[in-house]
């Protein structure tokens, strides 16, 4: 893998240690925000909903700008923003922020994501979205463990702050590292990029990812209380959890980036059917602090292999879109970052308790595996080198 695309995962890192680590936050600010934990648990949401809209939307703004200069503006708004959550004592600027953070991680993934796949052969975009990506689990190794640790000792602010400052080397290494034209030649026009949405392999595509996603950061954003308060475990084994959870997804993006050019839909159904029934053993489990800490890391495996396949194919399912491509596969991922925390929070807010977010996290990964089995030939989690047009290997 190219250089350079090790330091985007550099960035990645930044920006998805802020989004991941509310997971060890979210009772911290409640008590010091004087709102509910659903209520705090609703940040994580807001930051999903921002990445949402800003995925196509600022992928789209930052067409015709040159890479690095797009690469360089989104972050420099991300560190500022980050500056802001960590002094204010209002909830509902905390919540703009995230807003605002989102849409400037979004813009930055999206053109990250075209940026990193220009970088390798067009059959090695799983390994190159995989690398990408493998930013965000290190966050959740590290970055998230780190800010839980930071939130029990400084409060949570001082999380946000260190959010601010890991994001200055990033601004150096992408200022140094990202070459700064734009992609080769002109971009096709926006309609003709966003007619792609009509293929029903991409559709398809971008629905499993969202779902699967869905599922992870359901269960992932309460994961704090439900060791806690269910599995007995104490505060100081909080940051402990969540890096087992990040060690996982870290072990399983970088497995699953290996197998996602070649056999995705492997990846789709036998990881789908042993994450789906992962969920449902934690919700039954979680009682007992030894299975419990076991399935966090194996789920967080299961969750990011099968999630950065299902987002590495909707790259390849895109080949009309080339400037577009990273915000539809960043929005996907995103939609189920923002419907899940909700689903969850509405769960326990409902007196379902901590549990209740794993099981509907078994039940969205179920949707995805009955709608993979209804998709003819598996068409949008087929062969990568069918679906980016290449022909057929021996």
């Amino acid at each position: 893998m190219p250089f350079a695309l090790l330091l985007l995962g550099l960035a990645v890192f930044a920006q998805g240690t802020s989004e991941f680590m509310l997971s060890g936050l979210v009772p911290d600010i409640a008590g010091d925000l004087q709102v509910t934990v659903p209520a705090a648990g609703a940040l994580t949401s807001a930051f999903a909903v921002g990445m949402v809209v800003g995925a196509p939307l600022m992928a789209a703004l930052g067409r015709r700008w040159s890479r690095r200069g797009a690469l360089l503006g989104f972050l420099l708004v991300f560190l500022a923003v980050h500056v802001v959550g960590a002094v204010t004592g209002s909830f509902e600027v905390l919540l703009a922020t995230r807003v605002v953070g989102a849409l400037a991680n979004a813009g930055f993934l999206a053109v990250a994501l075209v940026t990193a796949a220009g970088m390798v052969p067009p059959q090695a975009k799983g390994r190159a979205t995989a690398t990408l990506l493998g930013g965000v689990t290190l966050a959740c190794v590290v970055g998230v463990p780190a800010g839980a640790l930071l939130g029990q000792v400084w409060g949570w602010r001082s999380a946000f702050w260190a959010v601010a400052l890991l994001s200055v080397p990033a601004v150096v290494a992408v200022a140094r590292s990202v070459p700064g034209g734009a992609a080769d030649g002109a971009p096709p026009l926006l309609v003709v990029e966003l007619r792609s949405l009509r293929s029903p392999r991409l559709l398809l595509a971008l629905l499993l990812g969202a779902l699967v996603n869905g599922a992870t950061f359901c269960t992932f954003t309460y994961l704090a209380p439900l060791a806690t308060e269910v599995g007995g475990l104490g505060d100081a084994w909080v940051p402990g959890v969540l890096a087992l959870f990040g060690a996982g997804s870290f072990a399983g993006v970088n497995v699953g980036g290996r197998f996602a050019d070649r056999s995705p839909a492997s990846v789709v159904t036998v990881g789908g059917a042993a994450l789906g029934a992962g969920w449902c053993v934690l919700a039954l489990g979680a009682g007992h602090p030894v299975l419990l800490l076991g399935l966090v890391c194996v789920l967080g495996a299961l969750s990011f292999g099968v999630g950065s396949t299902l987002i590495s194919q909707v790259l390849y399912a895109a080949p009309d879109a080339p400037t577009l491509a990273g915000g539809f596969a960043t929005a996907a991922f995103n939609v189920g970052a923002a419907l899940g925390p909700w689903a969850g929070g509405l769960a326990i807010g409902a007196g379902y308790g901590y549990r209740s977010p794993a099981w509907i996290s078994a039940g969205l990964v179920v949707c995805a595996l009955a709608l993979t089995a209804g998709a003819s030939a598996f068409g949008a989690v087929g062969r990568a080198d069918e679906t980016a047009g290449m022909p057929r290997r021996p």
